[in-house]
């Protein structure tokens, strides 16, 4: 049985797609998804509000996939690094993490002001993102055991926790609060948590 063909979606209407991206998380990440119409992505977008709809559906199904987008654009950056040692590799994913935070600052609000709110009107859907990130950074994290003695009786999945969740608020805290400190700075203090998960 041959596999499915594979559908391309056409360069012009990716590009649209992330100026609607790109719009929607810059009015979003300011005013927050219940403030912005379809009516002003469009015209930030510079788009008509029919584009918007032909892409999207409905302003709900438009911020799904934007998160679902963002999420995919995030995961890259935490692509595993197969050809780099553990402790490396961990490094390597929290640069592309606080990089992509920086890249998409509204992006990075908008996330963490949808996965702390109770009840969201995509909790679903992030719920499904989440393990996704999760499944990825777990993919580098579980290879530190594999070539260095680490403290008994911490959970991986609860490391995988502390660490994206660590890298997303310190982000976070360095646009809101902090923008003097240094990518470099925060990662060092991120990376200095992993080497408390080792044993001397």
């Amino acid at each position: 049985m041959s596999a499915a063909p594979i559908v391309r979606r056409p360069a012009r209407t990716e590009i649209t797609r992330q100026r609607i991206f790109d719009a929607s998380m810059q009015l979003i990440g300011e005013r927050g998804p219940a403030e912005v119409t379809v009516d002003e992505i469009a015209a930030a977008a510079g788009v008509s509000k029919g584009t918007v709809y032909y892409n999207f559906g409905s302003k709900a199904e438009l911020i799904a996939q934007l998160l679902e987008y963002g999420v995919e654009l995030l995961e890259a950056r935490l692509a595993p690094r197969d050809d780099l040692p553990s402790l490396a590799a961990v490094e390597q994913m929290l640069r592309g993490t606080l990089e992509f935070f920086d890249a998409y600052p509204s992006f990075t609000q908008l996330l963490v002001s949808e996965m702390w709110r109770t009840p969201s009107a995509w909790r679903d859907t992030l719920t499904l993102l989440r393990e996704r990130l999760f499944t990825l950074a777990g993919a580098t994290l579980d290879r530190i055991p594999q070539e260095h003695a680490v403290r008994e009786g911490v959970s991986p999945q609860g490391m995988v926790g502390l660490v994206l969740g660590a890298a997303l608020v310190m982000g976070l805290d360095r646009q809101v609060f902090n923008p003097e400190r240094s990518r470099e700075e925060s990662l060092h203090t991120l990376m200095t948590t992993i080497h408390g998960y080792l044993r001397d």
